[in-house]
């Protein structure tokens, strides 16, 4: 691993601890005008869904949030920018990527929030962060955070 990058180590006591940092990083983000690509890894129910909703809420999204699940992407519109919501759990054909136009949407200056990025291997471009989050029990979880990039590394600053 390049010694450059940022590397942080957090624990989420509570679903209260993961909004905050969501409201934190929302605030960075705005400060980048709303330009990163988000890898979010974990297992089912470690709480990638939930950490984007709390971004969302904190950029200014209101209403229900609803997982892209099946709709691969969700799209949002908040005052700094788009919001790109891929959650690539069933993501298994690469053409997809091109008949989809996720090429276009990924070159483009808005916030991608990428769940499952590792079924896009060899399709989807580095991430500005990559976020490991780790279940410790019902409510605590183990975040790695890692910035690959530049600006990655600005939001972790």
């Amino acid at each position: 691993m390049n010694n450059s990058l940022i590397v942080k180590t957090l624990a989420w006591l509570d679903e209260a601890a993961t909004a905050a940092f969501a409201a934190q990083l929302a605030a960075a983000l705005t400060r980048a005008d709303l330009n990163a690509c988000i890898a979010l890894y974990g297992d089912l129910g470690a709480g990638k869904t939930t950490f984007v909703r709390h971004l969302l809420q904190a950029l200014g999204v209101e209403g229900r949030i609803k997982s892209p699940t099946y709709a691969v992407v969700e799209p949002y519109t908040v005052a700094a920018g788009e919001v790109w919501h891929f959650d690539f759990y069933r993501f298994s054909d690469p053409r997809e990527w091109e008949d989809a136009g996720f090429r276009d949407i990924f070159a483009s200056p808005s916030l991608k929030l990428c769940e499952w990025p590792q079924n896009t291997a060899g399709v989807m471009p580095t991430p500005d962060l990559e976020l490991h989050i780790d279940v410790a029990d019902d409510a605590q979880r183990h975040v790695r955070i890692s910035a690959l990039t530049a600006r990655g590394q600005a939001l972790l600053a």
